[in-house]
């Protein structure tokens, strides 16, 4: 399984090998789906909070006595059914949304997705991604330059999420030439998820053959 490998002029400069372990796994819909709602639901931050009946002010007294005045029962104005009492079972931001995640099914569900994305053209291996200083300017001829490549041509036109750039490390020539592109996101090739992924139209991916030997000792790691 081969790939060709483009420089920042979108130029074709040669053919990466890539491994059948991680661009040639088959669809599995079941484990993207559990591996993406979790790692949502660790990164969920609660904000939202109500106050219970025992938390909100007042209400200690009996609002009136237990008979003779016709009226219900109560013993609090406190009472989730009282207009400005505690809340039941409302939003509470002590909750913890913390979800276990087994690190086999979640390189596995990347693996799933890279492959999907590889089938469908939507990857694409740069030799190399850097500059000599932060420029904007040169961030763009590199987007209009690999826009021209086939199935990439929504790359510098898509408006949100088109693409993430994966590169070694963050330095801060390619990352602030790129900064002012709401639609690209740099990432270092070592944070990349199944989330990120999923949530961008292409993967860019900078010094592909380290890439591909994280992720293959990684594989090896996981099933230690």
């Amino acid at each position: 399984m081969d790939a060709p490998i483009y420089n920042q002029q979108g130029q074709a400069t040669g053919k990466l090998k890539l491994p059948e372990s991680v661009f040639g796994v088959a669809w599995n819909a079941d484990l993207v789906h559990e591996v993406v709602r979790l790692m949502n639901s660790n990164s969920r931050t609660p904000v939202a909070h109500a106050k219970t009946r025992g938390e909100v002010r007042g209400g200690g007294r009996k609002p009136w006595r237990q008979k003779g005045t016709g009226r219900a029962r109560h013993g609090s104005t406190r009472s989730p059914i009282w207009v400005g009492g505690g809340v039941a079972h409302g939003p509470r931001n002590d909750k913890n949304f913390a979800r276990k995640i087994n690190k086999k099914a979640r390189l596995q569900a990347l693996y799933t997705i890279l492959s999907r994305k590889f089938q469908e053209g939507e990857i694409l291996f740069l030799d190399e991604v850097k500059f000599a200083a932060p420029k904007t300017k040169e961030a763009k001829q590199i987007l209009t330059a690999l826009s021209g490549i086939k199935g990439f041509e929504k790359l510098s036109t898509k408006k949100a999420n088109a693409a993430i750039l994966a590169i070694d490390a963050k330095t801060d020539s390619v990352v602030k030439s790129f900064r002012n592109f709401g639609n690209i996101s740099v990432e270092e090739t070592r944070n990349l998820n199944p989330v990120s992924v999923l949530n961008h139209s292409f993967l860019l991916v900078a010094n592909p053959s380290a890439w591909l030997k994280s992720l293959t000792s990684k594989k090896a790691e996981a099933a230690e």
